[in-house]
């Protein structure tokens, strides 16, 4: 059960780094000061990547307490 929570933990980061990486980085930390809009909502593909990273991000937060508990 180890090795298999291990295996998912993996492949799980791999993904919520992919769609980190996938996000564009226009309302980063230069945003916060002074640059770029000061409202904007995020529509269509760009909704959908940053609704699906906080939701592996939970994953894995799921599975890396699962991963402790089982050890």
């Amino acid at each position: 059960m180890h090795m298999f929570l291990l295996i998912i933990q993996v492949l799980v980061s791999l993904l919520l780094m992919s769609l980190i990486l996938l996000q564009s980085s226009k309302g980063g930390l230069g945003g916060a000061f002074g640059g770029g809009e000061l409202y904007r909502t995020k529509r269509g593909a760009e909704r959908v990547v940053f609704t699906a990273t906080i939701v592996v991000a939970f994953l894995f937060l799921i599975v890396s307490l699962a991963n402790v508990a089982v050890r």
